[in-house]
């Protein structure tokens, strides 16, 4: 061979060997290792020499078999969950009741407070009741339901127990789907599909001996189905979770090197583990224990972007970034249209303000950069003790929902914020200021429990340009830091995962007033921009299943052409500005894409095209309350609808007008948030505290009031 076909061949091996790679990281192959097995005792010894079906408690601590030796229930305790290694035989907790002949299968409802009996001999299914949940001891026959089988082998309910699924290995060998009225009440089922395993196409990889399956088992989540048969598992992946109307074979593992004959299959909660019953007429019958790659990765793992509660979780987060770069903007456009309204009636006076953090960097732009950005040509040596700002505050409940589509499940929002600000007005009328922000944002996803908390803290600094005498531009810059907590829940298994990000944002808007007498009207444009990066984070809580999530980019720019119209009214105790809002706004930002794995196997999946462009249409009524003696308040009620999903918001905001003998601090440390008002009165000193912290799980507020003399 020469140089040159040596240097091709190599070549060549070279992209065989990364095309199989890729192909095999694409397809995230899954793979079982064996880890050990139990023998089960004997009858004299109060075990099954025959076991056919094994089962475990919700948490993984107690494990039951049946089998057709004797008519009982045996039940093992397992010291660690879901370790068979140190199962020991529980003396005296057996059940003996129900039992006509051979015992095939038991199945327990949701809590544990019944269970459900398959029995070889009559072909019924016998409810059993429990006095303790998952106590088989205290077992008494409450009934039976006949289904008309003639060989039935397995039966197994859905998560929700609305549905039930048998196998029936006589006459065509049938797969039957039914529907129950109540959860897991299978008094009156109504049968919904019918597959048999020698003639339909959906179930064909059931032919010749592989149709007289043994054993029946789902994925937590109800989207892979396995059935067993002798020495094989088939594993089949259902296009909608616990539906048979769309199934698709994966491929069979076979177990042959540690099992003779499959009777039952079962897993742990998140698809980590795999148990496997060996069918014998020895005395060596055994419970085989293996570990899976990936959750119920038997010959495919699961492809999270199929998983409707998955793609939500993810969505949620790029949703939950573009909102909060416009939650954190409105305060701040909210504070300076209420300045445009009332331009002719404020009067800002002295106030001393104080900034104080806990945060050695938020110190450092309070003591520095914040004197800095308010600096004008008056005065070179300003502090932020002696700044002539006005304070006000804003508070923010938001409802909303996100609809189910094709690919996610449905989210239902909820926020709630306060944002503190202050602002002064320089040369040219200039209005500067700056806004603190804290927030907190719950989203739930779907029906099963999976969900996202997420924290925030925003910095804005903002300023309102006149061009002219109704003409102004708007523009403001910020950063916000993210806390993100997040709840992945497929029913019988659950993964935790904290995730911190940061956020870099800016809102432009220019405004013209028209005004005749006291009625204006303001056409206005408005372009929001940001950027998001959510760092990497890795779920726990679930072996099997847990995810890895690389870095995040998430871009945001909306714009949005809209008016306001706003009209005065004066009264004997102050004056009243009614206003309405009405705003269309395009999301433009580009699509942001999220790769993530599993944490057991390295089997990578990308979900794109996240932020999808959405048209929509934002309305807003309102007043504004000027009171004669100085304080304001503003009120507004705004509604976000777009095709699939709307946010309702209540604002409420308040500005101060005080004398100069008054002081403002405001401090923040670790969540907590605190704001004090000292002012001195006709030789009193008041003092006015308050505190707030939103990043609890139930949020803390309180307020003081104190009044002392002046000595």
């Amino acid at each position: 061979m020469s140089v040159l076909q040596k240097n091709i061949t190599i070549k060549f091996l070279k992209i065989i060997t990364l095309i199989t790679l890729i192909f095999s990281n694409s397809l995230a192959f899954g793979a079982i290792s064996y880890v050990d097995d139990i023998d089960v005792p004997p009858n004299d010894q109060n075990g099954q020499n025959i076991p056919h079906g094994v089962t475990f408690n919700s948490d993984g601590t107690k494990m039951y078999i049946i089998g057709s030796s004797a008519n009982r229930i045996i039940q093992f305790t397992l010291s660690t969950p879901f370790d068979i290694s140190e199962a020991t035989l529980l003396a005296g907790s057996i059940c003996t009741e129900g039992f006509a002949g051979d015992g095939l299968k038991i199945i327990f409802n949701s809590d544990g407070s019944k269970f459900f009996l398959v029995d070889d001999a009559t072909q019924d299914v016998e409810i059993l009741t429990l006095t303790t949940a998952y106590d088989i001891s205290t077992c008494s026959n409450t009934g039976s339901k006949d289904f008309g089988t003639t060989n039935l082998r397995d039966l197994k309910f859905s998560n929700d127990g609305k549905k039930v699924f048998l196998y029936d290995q006589g006459g065509t060998h049938s797969l039957k789907q039914y529907s129950l009225s109540s959860a897991f009440d299978i008094s009156n089922p109504t049968l919904v599909t019918t597959y048999t395993g020698t003639s339909s196409k959906t179930l064909k990889q059931l032919t010749g001996n592989e149709n007289k399956v043994n054993g029946l088992a789902f994925s937590s989540d109800g989207s892979k189905m396995f059935v067993t048969n002798d020495t094989k598992i088939i594993e089949f992946t259902l296009s909608t979770p616990f539906d048979l109307s769309n199934v698709t074979f994966e491929g069979r593992e076979n177990v042959s090197d540690q099992v003779l004959k499959i009777s039952g299959i079962a897993f742990n909660n998140d698809g980590s583990k795999m148990f496997i019953v060996d069918f014998t007429s020895t005395e060596t019958s055994d419970i085989h224990e293996y570990d899976l790659s990936c959750g119920f990765g038997v010959k495919k793992c699961i492809d999270p972007t199929n998983n409707k509660d998955d793609v939500a979780s993810i969505e949620s987060q790029s949703e939950a970034s573009k909102k909060l770069i416009q939650h954190t903007t409105y305060p701040v456009l909210n504070r300076m249209e209420w300045l445009r309204r009332n331009s002719g009636r404020i009067n800002l006076t002295n106030q001393n303000i104080k900034f104080q953090f806990k945060n050695e960097m938020l110190n450092t732009l309070s003591d520095s950069l914040i004197p800095l950005y308010f600096s004008n040509d008056n005065s070179n040596e300003l502090t932020s003790g002696n700044l002539g700002w006005s304070f006000w505050s804003e508070g923010t409940i938001s409802i909303g929902t996100s609809g189910d589509t094709s690919n996610s499940s449905s989210k239902d929002i909820s926020s709630s914020a306060i944002t503190l600000g202050a602002d002064k007005k320089g040369a040219d009328n200039i209005m500067r200021g700056i806004a603190l922000r804290f927030g907190s944002d719950d989203v739930d996803v779907g029906d099963l429990g999976s969900a996202l908390d997420m924290n925030s803290f925003s910095l804005t600094f903002y300023e309102s340009r006149p061009k002219g005498e109704d003409r102004f531009i708007d523009h403001l810059m910020g950063l916000s830091f993210i806390n993100s907590d997040l709840i992945n829940n497929s029913g019988s298994a659950s993964t935790n995962g904290e995730r911190y990000g940061e956020q870099l944002f800016g809102s432009l808007s220019l405004r013209d007033t028209l005004t005749n007498n006291k009625f204006n009207f303001t056409p206005k444009l408005k372009i929001n921009y940001g950027l998001t990066h959510y760092g990497a984070y890795t779920e726990t809580g679930a072996e099997g299943i847990n995810l890895k999530f690389q870095e995040q980019y998430v871009g945001n720019f909306i714009t949005s052409l809209g008016s306001s119209i706003d009209n005065t009214f004066d009264l004997n105790m102050g004056t009243i500005i009614p206003f309405f809002d009405f705003e269309y706004y395009a999301d433009m930002s580009p699509s942001s894409k999220q790769k993530f794995s599993y944490t057991s196997d390295g089997s990578s999946y990308i979900l794109e095209d996240i932020n999808n462009s959405t048209h929509n249409l934002n309305s807003s009524i309102g007043f504004d309350f000027i009171s004669n003696n100085g304080l304001t308040l503003m009120t507004k009620y705004t509604r976000d609808q777009a095709k699939h999903n709307k946010n309702d918001n209540f604002i409420i905001a308040f500005d101060y007008k005080n004398s100069s003998r008054s002081l403002y601090s405001m401090s923040i440390q670790d969540t907590s948030a605190k704001l004090s008002h000292d002012r001195e009165l006709n030789n009193f000193n008041i003092n006015i505290d308050s505190h707030y912290d939103l990043f609890k799980k139930d949020p803390d507020y309180g307020l003081f009031v104190k009044i002392s003399n002046i000595n």
